[in-house]
């Protein structure tokens, strides 16, 4: 990996650490007042309506073909200020007009996310929640455009430290509804799109410390601004069969009272290592790829995407084996106390290992993508996109009979596997950039090893440390032994059998620090 991008991911993936440290607060203090109860429920749905569009709108869909166009224009010394204000100007139009739709629809909406709420309260508690906090998508996917300028421009610290002020903001906002006794279903349902109104402030600020002032404007359909449509089509399709999946796990679950609890803070656990390190690497991959892509440097390309995939995979393949072996401790440990009990613990921890089976899956995706997007293209990725869609619909429907709930995590695995494995098999006509170096076959069999030894050391730990992990004043020591000693054992086991070199790691961080 390049000196810049391994620093790129370290920072990127320091503050999504930080992040998810301080989401993992929030879902405690959440699950502490609400549980899984009905009014967790509701607003768990009415958070995620803004989310799946700005996802869809967005993170994955817009940037990913701005951010190539943007960082093109940059590197060759364009006009790239004024396309990105287009594009800010027309984003922006775009959004204030679904926020208001969206938010009148909101019935609509909710229903088509979670019919089993229309059965009892958790419905009408979803359409406040939702008509209060729909705003958000407004805000935050503006906030993704600023942060692909600011991604672009090399700012990683201040793109990475964007999502630790939603969290911090959510969690002093329980903690001043429980001083003051406010509702807090309702206290949450206001903070969303006020963290989006922070997020959006500070992320404008930044891009003008860097030289890029954005201004209300009417939007101009320039060129430019039509290529860019034609390029984020199919992205934006791709992203709204994405969603459409997280659409087919929210139904499932939401016919089981206080399953989309237990499937979002499963979420919440399996989301930190692919947070962490997929989307930093996705994030810094992308423009690193497109400037080698543009200066016809293939060899460059390779090395970036074969040591990004290797440290992917060196964190992740473990990580996966963790959430696994050890779901039920992960949970008990974080999450149950309060309004949380035993049978949200153990419906939480199976969600979580069924999660966990598909992490380097999707951390896959992040590696693969780039190689599309920096190359303008959109539409493979959608048709792959569309067949993981079938998988996942069919595999949930046909499951939930059967186990439940369960059927939406499992589905959503297979699905994420069958989307990895898509994207691999297109990407091997691309070039000599595509393809994996000898140093990456040969090492990812002994990050393999290392991670099954790791497993069996959990599995041990876990049951010698059981009588601690019981005991309320012990079980935050119990986790950590477990923890470190799964840690310890896989690196142990991956630098005495080469899966790893410490003189490698030694020069990362020299080169952070640099």
């Amino acid at each position: 990996m390049t000196r810049s991008l391994i620093r790129n991911v370290v920072t990127l993936g320091g503050w999504t650490l930080l992040s998810r440290g301080a989401g993992f607060a929030r879902d405690i203090l959440m699950a502490s007042y609400l549980g899984a109860g009905p009014v967790a429920d509701a607003f768990l749905v009415a958070q995620s309506l803004p989310n799946m569009f700005r996802r869809f709108f967005a993170e994955g869909a817009f940037n990913s073909a701005f951010v190539p166009m943007f960082s093109k224009k940059v590197e060759a010394g364009e006009d790239a200020q004024a396309f990105a204000q287009d594009a800010f100007n027309a984003m922006a139009a775009l959004l204030v007009v679904f926020t208001v739709i969206g938010t009148l629809a909101m019935p609509w909406l909710v229903w088509a996310m979670a019919s089993g709420f229309a059965a009892d309260s958790r419905f009408a508690l979803a359409v406040t929640f939702g008509e209060i906090g729909f705003s958000y998508i407004l805000f935050i996917s503006l906030v993704a455009l600023l942060s692909g300028v600011l991604v672009t421009k090399g700012r990683f610290t201040e793109a990475g430290f964007v999502p630790v002020l939603m969290n911090l903001a959510f969690i002093a906002a329980m903690y001043l509804a429980d001083w003051q006794g406010w509702d807090m279903g309702l206290t949450l349902a206001w903070t969303l799109p006020l963290t989006g109104a922070l997020q959006f402030a500070y992320t404008w600020w930044s891009a003008r410390a860097v030289g890029h002032r954005f201004t209300l404007g009417l939007p101009r359909l320039t060129p430019e601004l039509k290529r860019l449509a034609i390029i984020a089509g199919p992205a934006i399709l791709a992203g709204g069969v994405v969603q459409i999946n997280l659409l087919v796990g929210r139904q499932v679950a939401s016919f089981t009272e206080g399953a989309v609890a237990w499937l979002s803070y499963a979420d919440r656990l399996y989301q930190l290592p692919l947070g962490v390190v997929g989307i930093a690497i996705g994030t810094a991959l992308l423009p690193d790829l497109s400037r080698r892509l543009r200066a016809g440097d293939a060899e460059g390309g390779r090395a970036s995407l074969n040591r990004g995939a290797e440290f992917a995979l060196a964190l992740t393949i473990p990580a996966a084996v963790a959430l696994v072996v050890i779901a039920m401790p992960l949970v008990e440990v974080l999450f149950q106390r309060g309004a949380f009990g035993a049978d949200d613990t153990a419906n939480t921890a199976l969600a979580l290992a069924a999660y966990g089976l598909g992490l380097p899956a999707f951390v896959l995706h992040k590696v693969f993508q780039p190689l599309y997007y920096a190359r303008e293209d959109t539409r493979r990725p959608f048709r792959f996109a569309l067949w993981s869609m079938v998988v996942n619909a069919g595999l949930a429907v046909a499951l939930m009979p059967v186990i439940g709930f369960l059927a939406a995590a499992l589905a959503t695995t297979v699905s994420g596997w069958i989307m990895a494995g898509q994207l691999w098999w297109g990407a091997r006509r691309m070039g000599a950039e595509a393809q994996f170096d000898a140093r990456f076959r040969a090492r990812l069999w002994r990050i393999a090893v290392a991670a099954a030894v790791m497993g069996a050391v959990l599995w041990v730990l876990a049951i010698v440390l059981g009588p601690m992990l019981d005991t309320r004043a012990l079980r935050w020591f119990a986790l950590a032994g477990l923890i470190g000693g799964g840690i310890g054992s896989y690196f142990g086991t991956g630098f005495l059998i080469g899966a790893f070199r410490l003189a490698e790691f030694k020069a990362a961080l020299r080169r952070n620090k640099g």
